[in-house]
């Protein structure tokens, strides 16, 4: 029990009370602020909803979004196989996902290639991929030898990194050769591929794109 009669306990029992008083006010505060969010959320959750389910009433109307979803994704496609023909590379665009370009290439920055029959020399940028691994490498050509027979053994390097490639090769593996070339880098743009970054790092959010992309699509929102 507080002895209300001594000075300074009474002094610390008013202290206690109004901090207990303030710590009321704002959870009541901050309760009173989220309530208009949740709100609003809850109402456009709910307008979401029933736009779906119109759509779903109609059958033709469904069906003409579905095929608009289609027809984007065939464009898409469609694109990307074109780029493929005009640029001869089979990845004409790729993310820098490493800083083991920089300060030259940043994570994230987005490099359009071309494997024309241009000669490659020291100094190219270049994207290729071992055999055995699943992401390609983007990495500054050290040193290149042509044999008689026309085919190249080429030394890269990571303008971030000390030593060459060799130790990303594959076992024994001293050169890479043209088939394992996807391109020279021709443009770049910086922190363009930033997303790809986050998809990488949070594959769930690949999952909420696609199906927030798909969604507005089949209802017919443009926004």
């Amino acid at each position: 029990m507080i002895d209300l009669q001594e000075p300074y306990e009474l002094h610390i029992y008013m202290l206690l009370t109004h901090i207990r008083y303030i710590h009321t006010r704002c959870i009541l505060v901050s309760r009173l602020q989220l309530l208009p969010t949740c709100t609003r959320f809850q109402e456009i959750l709910r307008q979401y909803t029933n736009e779906l389910r119109d759509v779903a009433k109609r059958p033709r109307s469904f069906l003409t979004q579905v095929l608009n979803l289609g027809c984007i994704v065939f464009s898409a496609l469609m694109l990307w196989k074109g780029l493929m023909v005009v640029t001869k590379s089979e990845s004409p665009v790729v993310v820098v996902l490493s800083g083991s370009m920089e300060p030259g290439l940043q994570r994230g920055d987005i490099l359009f290639l071309s494997l024309y029959s241009e000669p490659f020399i020291p100094g190219d940028v270049v994207v290729f991929q071992i055999e055995g691994r699943d992401i390609p490498i983007v990495h500054r050509i050290m040193n290149v030898h042509e044999k008689d027979d026309g085919k190249l053994a080429v030394l890269t390097k990571g303008d971030n990194n000390t030593v060459g490639d060799r130790g990303l090769y594959a076992t024994r593996q001293m050169f890479i050769s043209r088939k394992e070339m996807m391109g020279r880098a021709q443009v770049f743009l910086p922190h363009a591929g930033m997303i790809t970054i986050w998809l990488n790092d949070w594959p769930w959010l690949k999952y909420v794109l696609i199906g927030s992309m798909g969604f507005f699509v089949i209802i017919g929102r443009d926004t």
